[in-house]
């Protein structure tokens, strides 16, 4: 999947905004003010970063060369990927999905009750 994709891809999730609060070189996709996502801009292989469970996280780094624990995140909880690697399309979606509902799991009541009536 490619950078373009990508980004259209994590913008449809209800709710969803990019915007650029680190500059000109990350975009950051928020659900109700929390960060979701980071697509890498300027770089000769894009990158996105997601939120993703510990277990699978360390799953994931082990069985593709293109996941990597988080870069400048806690490592602990996200993901960085290397678009155009060896991860399959399918499992990236799957993922995009699963980062979302982890940040929408977490957000207070009044804000689960506002994305609802979104």
């Amino acid at each position: 999947m490619d950078k373009r994709s990508v980004e259209i891809f994590l913008g449809q999730f209800k709710a969803a905004e990019g915007t650029y609060p680190f500059g000109p070189d990350a975009l950051v996709f928020k659900v109700m003010g929390k960060m979701f996502a980071l697509v890498s801009q300027n770089e000769t292989t894009p990158k996105v970063t997601l939120k993703c469970i510990p277990a699978e996280a360390e799953v994931l780094v082990s069985q593709f060369e293109s996941v990597i624990p988080g870069y400048y995140m806690n490592k602990k909880h996200w993901i960085t990927i290397s678009l155009g690697g060896d991860l399959p399309d399918t499992i990236l979606t799957e993922l995009f999905a699963k980062s979302y509902a982890l940040v929408v799991s977490k957000l207070t009541k009044a804000d689960k009750n506002r994305l609802k009536m979104l």
